[in-house]
């Protein structure tokens, strides 16, 4: 036996256990009823999801934006306060 024939026994050595094990978990009965979206879902989906990511960046720099001007509303002031005293 050669080295090619012994790799393609082991692979599907790896493949049998992989897909025993897969059928006998609860997540299996899932995955087999999984099918490839159409090219419609994908797209839909794709523009979801970039929405989604532009929301959350858009939070995210308005939450740094704000945060960094009470700093320094806040420097600003505490500045003066340290000059009145």
């Amino acid at each position: 036996m050669d080295i090619l024939e012994r790799t393609w026994e082991y692979q599907d050595r790896i493949e049998r256990s992989f897909t025993d094990k897969l059928r006998s978990n609860k997540f299996g009965r899932v995955i087999k009823m999984a099918v490839k979206p159409t090219n419609e879902e994908f797209i839909k989906t794709l523009q979801v999801c970039t929405v989604g990511m532009i929301l959350i960046g858009a939070l995210g720099f308005f939450i740094y934006k704000t945060w960094h001007g009470v700093g320094g509303l806040l420097k600003d002031w505490l500045d003066l306060a340290m000059l009145l005293h």
